[in-house]
């Protein structure tokens, strides 16, 4: 199985800064095989080669597709050549959504935003059925933690994974810059259009991949 993992939003507490989102999202992309891994990379490939570097933008070579910077028409052609080439089944959608107004009224203090976002991460991780791994367990999570945080974010989610797992199978982390693994572009187009659900009511992207979030819940606290 592999997993790919982003977030959209900020855990930024200050909501009297513009910038800082009502909402954190956090969403799995989960392949249930290799063969669905190179699936979504080939979509991904081709939608940046037909879309963003043909003949029109020589002069402006693109090398990953990001969710902010991508159009509605780019995007549902991505998703287009992921069904062409993709079984329904093969793959699917992970999502926790987080209420930050409502988790600071509730906890009184501004909560510690690395142990939560491991929580998160915890949460939404808890969701996936491993029951049909065989070996091993493959998460990649877009790199932007301190090598620090990377260390204890993997212990935190091995230890909370291990009954979850069969004593056969492996959790293996890794932490990648997006540009370098297309299954974490995948997963934030995605996760981008979960989070425009939640902060603008805007669901025209989420509308188009709806049938394969598998789970999507708001963090109980």
């Amino acid at each position: 199985m592999f997993i790919y993992l982003d977030e959209s939003g900020d855990l930024g507490f200050d909501f009297n800064n513009k910038k800082s989102s009502t909402y954190f999202v956090i969403t799995l992309l989960v392949c249930h095989d290799y063969p669905s891994t190179l699936r979504f990379r080939a979509a991904i490939q081709h939608t940046l080669r037909q879309k963003l570097n043909n003949k029109n933008h020589r002069n402006r070579l693109v090398n990953e597709l990001k969710s902010t910077q991508t159009s509605l028409t780019v995007k549902e052609y991505f998703y287009k050549n992921v069904n062409a080439r993709l079984e329904q089944g093969r793959w699917g959608l992970y999502s926790i959504i987080a209420d930050k107004k409502a988790l600071l009224a509730h906890t009184k203090t501004v909560p510690d935003t690395h142990r939560l976002y491991n929580m998160l991460a915890h949460n939404v991780l808890k969701q996936v059925d491993f029951s049909s791994v065989k070996h091993s367990v493959q998460l990649s999570v877009d790199r932007c933690k301190a090598p620090n945080e990377r260390a204890i974010f993997n212990h935190y989610i091995q230890s909370n994974l291990e009954a979850q797992l069969s004593i056969n199978v492996t959790l293996n982390i890794e932490h990648e810059n997006s540009h370098c693994n297309t299954g974490l572009q995948a997963v934030d187009l995605f996760c981008w259009g979960i989070f425009r659900k939640y902060t603008l009511g805007d669901v025209d992207w989420y509308n188009t991949f709806q049938k394969h979030i598998v789970w999507e819940g708001e963090y109980k606290f």
